[in-house]
């Protein structure tokens, strides 16, 4: 078999798996960033990953970042299903989102109030699990001004372009879907319920648990975008441009928690 037909051969066979589960597609580039994420070293004073040191803090998540985006060029036929196009108000909702997350974050509402709520009862971590990496690469990586660059762009690369396509495709694409209709692969996007309005807001607050009250009011508002366009390539470019800002904000300021 000649090199040409057995990547025809290979690209067929990757098309029938993701017609076959078509969960893939949303499911596969999340879950291989979560899985890196839970073992990623944080800051040494809430790491919870002693055998990581935070200075292997770049090179993991690197290696998630490039995974990621295997699993993502993996499933990319199957984003096809959705017409590439982006509307003026995908911007504006998330040029406001940067100043609602970034204020509220500033609040800090879950780690005054709820989190001392939570200790009595043994939850407290929950707040706490959900704290950031807080990687300075201009503080730790002072001495190769070159690779603070080059990470920072690693970092940016993730924050821009990786987490809004995987976060959206799973929770727009298939699970606020997949609580509308036993066939959520027949769900037109932007058909919701109760449910989906519901996990749609609820699963990123338990996915950001340090900022509960941010992701709360930040995904509804994405959840209106999508309703209104119908079109979730809106929805990841109101992500991609909130997560642009704050992470000129966080270089600008050097509020390096907020990331």
């Amino acid at each position: 078999m000649s090199s040409s037909n057995k990547l025809n051969s290979a690209l067929r066979g990757r098309l029938a798996l993701l017609e076959k589960h078509r969960w893939l597609t949303f499911l596969l580039p999340l879950v291989v960033f979560l899985l890196i994420t839970s073992i990623e070293p944080k800051a040494e004073e809430v790491s919870n990953w002693p055998s990581i040191p935070y200075a292997y803090y770049p090179w993991v998540y690197t290696a998630k970042i490039l995974l990621t985006l295997a699993a993502v060029w993996f499933v990319l036929p199957g984003y096809r299903e959705f017409p590439f196009r982006v509307g003026p108000l995908a911007v504006v909702v998330g040029v406001v989102g940067i100043v609602v997350w970034v204020g509220l974050c500033k609040l800090g509402v879950e780690h005054k109030f709820l989190q001392p709520l939570l200790e009595p009862i043994g939850l407290g971590g929950i707040i706490a699990s959900g704290a950031r990496s807080a990687y300075d690469p201009f503080i730790r990586l002072e001495a190769n001004p070159a690779a603070a660059w080059a990470f920072l762009f690693v970092r940016f690369l993730g924050l821009v372009a990786v987490v809004p396509v995987i976060e959206e495709f799973f929770l727009r694409g298939f699970l606020m879907r997949f609580v509308v209709e036993a066939d959520w692969w027949k769900v037109p996007l932007g058909k919701v319920n109760a449910a989906a309005v519901i996990v749609g807001t609820v699963v990123p607050m338990l996915m950001h648990p340090g900022e509960l009250l941010a992701a709360a009011v930040w995904f509804t508002m994405v959840t209106w975008l999508m309703v209104k366009t119908r079109n979730i390539w809106d929805c990841i470019a109101a992500h991609a441009v909130t997560n642009l800002l704050l992470g000129l904000y966080v270089v600008t300021t050097g509020e390096w928690q907020l990331m």
